[in-house]
């Protein structure tokens, strides 16, 4: 791989935001990509523990924000 990085020398921000970036990147494919059985049973979970009131809810900014300062 020509532009290889060496994660281990990103800072804790610059690994969050790039792998911000490949996230981003991967929506756009959502359609040509097919998830696995176990996460589709892992979403039925969480769905059901949030129609019985056992899941937080957070909108996104609040979880990112969270998610940010987990990893300052």
């Amino acid at each position: 791989m020509p532009n290889t990085i060496e994660i281990t020398r990103l800072s804790k921000e610059e690994k969050l935001r790039l792998m911000e970036a490949i996230w981003e990147e991967l929506t756009k494919e959502v359609d040509s990509i097919e998830s696995p059985d176990w996460h589709r049973q892992k979403l039925e979970e969480t769905s059901r523990r949030l129609e019985e009131g056992q899941e937080p809810i957070k909108d996104w900014q609040e979880a990112k924000a969270d998610l940010r300062k987990r990893f300052e």
